[in-house]
């Protein structure tokens, strides 16, 4: 969870601040690679460290377009884990905003995953 460093490593999700507590409102801001930044302001869901933790982000009102994103750790038993996040969208914007989603925001959270793979090993 360690937000203050995400500036250092983390080329997608530039700023990240708040409580990582269920129900608390996080401040994100994100960057996809070669575009502009969008700040947003999710509601941690679950925080349960360091397995898993997620938020909920809207985009608007509530049911307008709706993305829940999970971030999981789990131990594979020979002393490495497995990371894996996904993100689920739901609302009535979904049909409209999905090629974005899918194509700039899916490239910044691979970008994340690759600098958290190689922050990780350097250690």
């Amino acid at each position: 969870m360690d937000f203050d460093s995400y500036p250092e490593w983390n080329p997608f999700v530039r700023e990240i601040s708040g409580n990582p507590a269920v129900g608390a409102q996080l401040n994100v801001r994100l960057q996809n690679p070669g575009g502009k930044a969008m700040a947003f302001t999710p509601i941690v869901t679950s925080a349960e460290s360091p397995n898993r933790f997620s938020w909920l982000g809207k985009l608007g009102f509530k049911g307008a377009f709706d993305g829940h994103h999970r971030f999981d750790v789990e131990s594979t038993g020979n002393g490495t884990v497995l990371f894996t996040q996904r993100e689920e969208f739901s609302g009535a914007f979904v049909p409209i905003l999905w090629r974005m989603v899918n194509g700039k925001t899916r490239a910044g959270f691979e970008a994340m995953n690759a600098a958290l793979k190689k922050r990780v090993e350097n250690r």
